[in-house]
């Protein structure tokens, strides 16, 4: 090979370097970290391919509790976030880890429990629900893991007046997401607190007829709001702040929302559109 053509092939290299580099450099992808409801109810899975044909921006998600999300997004290891701990959201913000909030969709929290309810909590405000698992002593499953579902559990224990029984035998933390804990619950026959949407799903994993029933619901305390949070710039120069304000923009558009409308599982809605 003569000195031309070596340089020809040298500089044919460069070039394709340089080339995918700079493709590398410019791609639409964000990377979200995301509460493992939105995962484990498929609505992610549901949703995402809809954002991605319509905006050319491909996106990919971690599914970890919303305090190990939150943490994500300060170290910088993501773009955007997609979870439901509206106070810890807030101070994120005021903390200059997060620059914008945008609520997107909710739904509630319940607490279910056997059909035979042994602490006999049916019905009950959510405070006497739990002091009656407290005098009984009755199993209760906590996640245990900083999610969002966590952060509202110690909050309904110390608005009922108790301290967190977090050192009693019969008050077992798993560590895991939801699901995981759901069924932890049954197979101990105990109590939990979980999103409905995730129990809906986990209704449709038993055929509609699943053994944990739904026993306390209603007060305004288990409202459970979700929000779009964008990084602070400041804080994450490298975060495709850009695109992560495209996302927030498209979940609060009036077709994602009313996909989100339109997302059931056995008939029921799991989450339930509120942007504003």
């Amino acid at each position: 090979m003569n000195k031309r053509k070596i340089f020809t092939s040298i500089l044919t290299i460069v070039f394709t370097m340089i080339l995918a580099i700079s493709v590398q450099a410019g791609s639409k992808g964000l990377m979200m970290a995301t509460t493992t409801s939105t995962d484990n109810t498929g609505l992610l899975d549901y949703l995402i391919p809809h954002f991605e044909k319509q905006t050319n921006i491909s996106l990919k998600w971690t599914a970890t509790g919303t305090g190990k999300a939150l943490k994500l997004g300060q170290n910088c290891d993501v773009d955007v976030l997609l979870v439901h701990a509206p106070p810890a959201e807030k101070k994120y913000i005021a903390n200059g880890y997060g620059k914008d909030r945008r609520e997107v969709m909710y739904n509630d929290f319940v607490i279910i429990g056997p059909e035979n309810d042994p602490a006999g909590i049916k019905g009950k405000s959510i405070s006497d629900a739990l002091s009656a698992v407290k005098n009984e002593q009755a199993v209760f499953m906590s996640r245990g893991d900083d999610s969002g579902t966590n952060k509202k559990e110690k909050l309904l224990w110390k608005n009922a007046g108790i301290q967190l029984p977090d050192k009693e035998k019969w008050y077992v933390q798993t560590g895991q997401g939801m699901l995981a804990t759901i069924n932890v619950a049954q197979e101990r026959n105990g109590y939990t607190m979980t999103d409905r949407g995730t129990y809906i799903k986990y209704q449709s994993q038993k055929d509609g007829n699943a053994p944990l029933k739904i026993l306390v619901e209603g007060d305004s305390i288990l409202l459970n709001q979700y929000s779009v949070l964008t990084l602070d710039p400041k804080n994450c120069a490298n975060a495709k702040y850009d695109l992560a304000l495209k996302f927030s923009d498209w979940m609060a558009s009036q077709n994602a929302q009313n996909l989100i409308k339109d997302f059931r599982l056995l008939g029921q809605k799991l989450f339930i559109p509120n942007a504003k």
